[in-house]
């Protein structure tokens, strides 16, 4: 699996993350699922993981997922809540989950951004953070992200990037890219996986892909700027076949261009 390097930092991550959102949020009867999903992403090359307080359980669910593996991992989560104090114990919390440290704390949909970077800072200098970013899954909060981005005080954003979605690439990607910000893409298959199941295989042949979420999360890393998306899955089938999107070569103009048509046909 090809890796970028992310961003202004010094970490290189596979561009195929994992995400957890709706995937990890089980009990204690669907951990096996779950270790069995983070066992397939892995193998296949995937090191970048991604969650959030607002999933639920998810995080206890990935911590006990990575294991041993934890070192392994680029773990990017997120502070959800309007309250500083509120957002210290999720910190706290997720220093359990994961080893005593977060490699990439997002403010998640910039909820009250201004006050909780005031204390990330201060974790980010401590070292139990690694860096920062913001999230924002909606066009109407791109103004304000914008503004986020030139604080120069974060060094990633993660944002939903797919054929239907590209709102992200009138301001916000060449504004990561003059900024040399790291840049999540979240809902490469659309939101809760809307553009699935797709076209008939048959059309996909010519692309050089066997799926159609292969051809879904390439379209998105054709784009250089982009540095790895995240996928959520419940299936380790499909955590292998994912992976699989994270080859060369990428897809040049023409064929995103029919990807997106293709795309804007299941609808």
């Amino acid at each position: 699996m090809e890796v970028r390097r992310f961003g202004k930092t010094d970490v290189d991550v596979p561009v195929i993350g994992l995400g957890t959102w709706l995937t990890f949020d089980v009990g204690p009867s669907g951990q096996r699922n779950a270790n069995s999903v983070a066992d397939a992403a892995f193998a296949a090359g995937t090191r970048f993981v991604d969650s959030s307080p607002m999933y639920g359980r998810a995080e206890h669910v990935l911590g006990s997922a990575l294991g041993e593996r934890r070192d392994e991992a680029f773990v990017a989560t997120k502070i959800w809540t309007r309250s500083p104090e509120e957002g210290r114990e999720q910190l706290r919390q997720q220093l359990d989950h994961f080893a005593g440290r977060v490699d990439l704390e997002q403010v998640h949909n910039l909820v009250a951004w201004k006050r909780q970077l005031a204390w990330l800072e201060d974790e980010r200098e401590a070292g139990t953070i690694r860096f920062l970013g913001a999230t924002h899954y909606s066009a109407s909060a791109f103004d304000e992200l914008e503004q986020v981005m030139r604080t120069g005080r974060i060094e990633a954003i993660q944002i939903p990037y797919n054929p239907v979605e590209r709102d992200v690439e009138r301001r916000i990607l060449p504004l990561a890219e003059e900024l040399d910000l790291g840049v999540i893409a979240m809902r490469p298959l659309g939101g809760e996986g809307a553009l699935l199941p797709g076209p008939d295989p048959a059309k996909l042949a010519p692309l050089g892909v066997e799926t159609w979420a292969e051809a879904l999360l390439e379209w998105a890393l054709s784009d250089p700027r982009v540095h790895v998306v995240i996928p959520a899955t419940s299936d380790p089938d499909h955590a292998r076949a994912n992976a699989r999107a994270g080859r060369l070569p990428w897809f040049g103009p023409d064929e995103r261009e029919v990807i997106g048509r293709l795309a804007a046909s299941t609808r």
